[in-house]
């Protein structure tokens, strides 16, 4: 009887100290297979377990939480599903699975709950030394790589989630293109996660060597259900050699009754190039911390946003433009519209470092209220530690204006109508920066449905 007591008692501690989550060490996969995983990752994810246990709840107290309260997640309802656990779940639209460029893809890996990937790369882009695989068949066959990216971008203790996601990521894909290599059709990666009281952990890994260049689409996805609430907590990871050039479309369309949190940062060298693109329009709670570190002369980024807000979702954006080397450029511009009693938050950070001269950093947010219950809030800001730069910031909140839904009517359209024309056109200049139309399109459906 006195064993049950102290068993009980622990288990009460664990879920304490991670803050009410009811995870525990045994749940972590590299442990759950440890005669077949390299040491360096069990190492990483013990780690990632001591940071969830250290790591305290975020809360409106702590500066970047400030506008977005915790205390509505059900922290212990949630447990990791089973390796099996997808087959008794909704199984994803055949339109989610439809290439978006052409009638075949470069490649594609669709992840299910419970750590079950299908994974597709074409087979010349295999023989040309291209890895496009899922994070478990990484830790068999693909640990030298692993071992140059996994938590050297993203530390496993920058924050309470993303210790989750380092510690438990059952789900996740490791994309690496050799030097010179140049793909032109995109790759692709779905994360698909039903299920009421289930967590979903991700960890995504790109690495694009020298001179290399590659678009690909991840996109995160789920039905939505009202009976509970699910959890999602994602890292991502992208080193941008020099001279190489990636186009990063992400896609977040979660159910609305998901609660998502990532982590994600990119690593952009000398004369690299990227091109991220943000498109949010799921989940009933999102907090996303998105930064590029401009780490070598002459690396370039562009951050495009859109997000589209109903009911009463709250999405919370936060970015952090970091240039740490001379003649490095960065242009953010993040676009929403808000329906409903729905907010949005986007505070933006533009930080030149001591010595990072000749950078040129630009940051924006845009919004459009569509109800008079809807809110947003923007927070640009710069910390400039050098002298010789040009960086700028501004942000806008605003109503459709009357005169251009009156004017639009004297021409034949309904007010529905005339509302849909203009914030579709409001959004094109995001959509625009698109490069495949079969990804623009994919966007464009998932507007139309949040104007009906």
């Amino acid at each position: 009887m006195a064993s049950k007591v102290v068993q009980v008692s622990a288990i009460r501690s664990s879920i304490q100290e991670n803050g009410g989550f009811r995870f525990s060490k045994e749940s972590i996969p590299a442990l759950m297979d440890n005669s077949n995983t390299p040491k360096f990752i069990r190492d990483y994810r013990l780690r990632s377990w001591k940071a969830c246990q250290d790591l305290n709840m975020p809360t409106v107290n702590d500066e970047a939480w400030r506008r977005t309260d915790l205390r509505g997640l059900k922290a212990s309802s949630f447990s990791i599903p089973e390796y099996d656990h997808h087959q008794r779940l909704p199984q994803p639209p055949k339109e989610l699975l439809l290439p978006l460029v052409g009638k075949k893809h470069s490649g594609q890996i669709v992840m299910y709950p419970g750590g079950f990937s299908s994974v597709f790369l074409r087979p010349d882009l295999l023989k040309h030394g291209v890895v496009f695989t899922d994070m478990a068949t990484a830790e068999k066959t693909h640990s030298d790589l692993l071992s140059q990216i996994l938590g050297q971008i993203v530390r496993e203790d920058e924050g309470k989630f993303a210790a989750l996601a380092s510690a438990f990521s059952q789900n996740g894909v490791l994309v690496y293109i050799p030097p010179h290599i140049e793909i032109e059709d995109p790759l692709q990666s779905i994360l698909w996660g039903p299920g009421v009281s289930l967590a979903h952990f991700s960890h995504i890994l790109v690495w694009l060597d020298e001179g290399s260049s590659l678009t690909y689409v991840h996109e995160v996805a789920s039905p939505s259900e009202t009976d509970g609430q699910t959890l999602h907590a994602g890292v991502v990871e992208i080193h941008v050699g020099s001279g190489a050039n990636l186009k990063f479309i992400e896609l977040q369309s979660w159910g609305e009754n998901v609660w998502n949190f990532s982590h994600e940062r990119a690593r952009v060298n000398r004369d690299a190039s990227l091109e991220w693109i943000i498109g949010a329009i799921g989940s009933h709670t999102t907090k996303n911390f998105s930064d590029i570190d401009l780490i070598g002369q002459g690396g370039t980024a562009r951050m495009s946003g859109f997000y589209f807000t109903d009911g009463n979702q709250h999405l919370d954006h936060d970015t952090q433009q970091n240039h740490l080397a001379p003649n490095t450029t960065s242009d953010l511009l993040f676009k929403g519209a808000l329906k409903g009693h729905s907010r949005s938050i986007w505070q933006g950070m533009i930080y030149v470092a001591p010595g990072a001269q000749k950078s040129d950093g630009y940051q924006a947010n845009r919004n459009l209220t569509l109800s008079p219950q809807a809110r947003a809030d923007s927070i640009p800001g710069l910390e400039i530690l050098a002298d010789d730069v040009r960086c700028t910031h501004g942000a806008t909140v605003g109503k459709v204006d009357p005169e251009q839904i009156f004017y639009l009517q004297s021409r034949g359209l309904s007010s529905t109508d005339a509302v849909r024309l203009i914030v579709e056109g409001f959004f094109d200049q995001i959509l625009q920066r698109i490069p495949f139309d079969g990804v623009r399109r994919r966007f464009q459906n998932l507007i139309q449905k949040k104007l009906k």
